[in-house]
């Protein structure tokens, strides 16, 4: 079998702002590929719907990675900001998984999603206040001034954050997860680390002091009979959902904008029938996932999956852009159809670590985009789409725009 890393050649370069050409060389060459991963160690990548879909939800797949670690050093690189915060529903199998996720549910309910409703409604309006009052033809970089701030605020404001001091940690966390490639590089990271660490080990220290209805302080508080959360586990778990919940949603509001915008056919469906939002948020994430790429996996045990045998502790990565465009399962893949009927995507993952955080990352996709694009029905791009790149985050996990310059037009609600 040819590895992927040997194979590139013949199927195309990788182009991370348009990798969607390679994706489906590599699905059309076959199911699973062996390939060797940027840092150096091997993988085993699944594109295809069917697989991706089965391996997100078999048992004999972990994601436990500190007892991978533990096993063979060589099969991952551990990343910022170490152990002491990695002990969270996405790192680890049943039953700790079962028990966490439990814990997690409780505080981070549907009731408590729902409840922000009108006042992620509120942030949202005043943002694009802010926006109108630069002038209907002033660019404006749709990243840092709406994408970015309106899901950070929101997961602040629902873990109880306190907003001195919110515009430290943004940065920090910002600079913590851009993509090291030297030592200074990696020193910056650090350093961002350090200041995250400082701020969440704050933060949980002065609810225990100071309790509120905040989701941080439920957390302290969770309770399922005598079962509670480790200081490990509480850390590792603000920490995940800061990351979840803001990352995430900033890149599919980004890649959404864009993708409407590339489609005027698409766009103007949208304006006519505004209740068809719900559905084209669900289209936008399988047409231009956020999270290109799950999350760390292995396998405990040799595992035939599409027709190869994956070997005992190797890493197991799930390409869910590519598995979001499987001709075999979607008609006319490539396509953005807001009025898609076969959109079931796996875009917030699928099985027992399927996205808690997807009604809200739902809940503020829908909101943010309906707004944005009935206020502003003149919005357009303020350069070619050939010079945004698709450089933020890590590159493989997540996909996301660093800056977004667009002119606004006029704003039809005349403020």
């Amino acid at each position: 079998m040819t590895t992927l890393d040997q194979s590139l050649s013949a199927w195309g370069d990788f182009d991370r702002d348009n990798p969607f050409p390679l994706f489906e060389a590599v699905r059309d060459r076959a199911p699973v590929h062996r390939v060797t991963l940027a840092d150096g160690h091997e993988a085993w990548l699944v594109v295809r719907h069917a697989e991706a879909r089965a391996a997100l939800n078999d048992p004999r797949i972990s994601k436990d990675m500190q007892a991978a670690m533990a096993a063979s050093g060589s099969i991952v690189a551990e990343g910022l900001p170490g152990p002491a915060f990695a002990r969270h529903m996405l790192a680890v199998d049943p039953p700790d998984h079962t028990r966490l996720r439990r814990l997690v549910a409780g505080a981070f309910s549907l009731r408590r999603v729902e409840a922000l409703h009108e006042h992620v409604q509120r942030i949202v309006d005043d943002m694009l206040d802010a926006i109108a009052a630069r002038g209907a033809d002033t660019v404006v970089d749709l990243i840092d001034n709406f994408a970015f701030p309106l899901p950070f605020t929101v997961i602040c404001e629902l873990l109880g954050v306190p907003e001195t001091g919110r515009s430290s940690f943004g940065h920090a966390l910002v600079e913590m997860l851009v993509p090291t490639r030297t030592e200074e590089e990696y020193a910056n990271a650090k350093a961002a680390s350090d200041t995250v660490v400082a701020f969440l080990g704050n933060l949980v220290a002065e609810k225990r002091r100071h309790p509120d209805d905040a989701l941080v302080s439920a957390l302290i508080d969770a309770r399922d009979g005598d079962e509670q959360l480790t200081e490990q586990e509480l850390l590792s778990t603000i920490f995940q959902l800061v990351i979840a919940g803001h990352d995430t949603t900033s890149s599919l509001i980004g890649n959404g904008v864009v993708a409407l915008l590339m489609h005027p056919e698409q766009l103007a469906r949208l304006r006519a029938d505004p209740a068809l939002m719900a559905n084209a948020v669900e289209e936008l994430i399988r047409y231009d996932a956020p999270v290109p790429h799950s999350t760390f996996r292995y396998a405990r045990e040799p595992i035939e999956l599409g027709g190869v045998t994956i070997p005992a502790g190797a890493q197991i990565l799930v390409n869910l852009a590519a598995a979001n465009r499987d001709g075999e399962h979607y008609a006319q893949p490539d396509a953005l159809d807001v009025d898609r009927t076969d959109g079931r995507h796996l875009g917030f993952g699928h099985g027992i670590h399927f996205c808690l955080g997807a009604p809200l990352a739902r809940m503020e996709g829908q909101i943010a985009l309906g707004t944005l694009i009935r206020r502003f029905p003149d919005l357009r791009l303020a350069v070619p789409v050939e010079q945004l790149h698709w450089d933020h985050g890590d590159g493989l996990v997540l996909r996301g725009l660093t800056n977004l310059p667009v002119v606004p037009g006029p704003d039809a609600d005349g403020r």
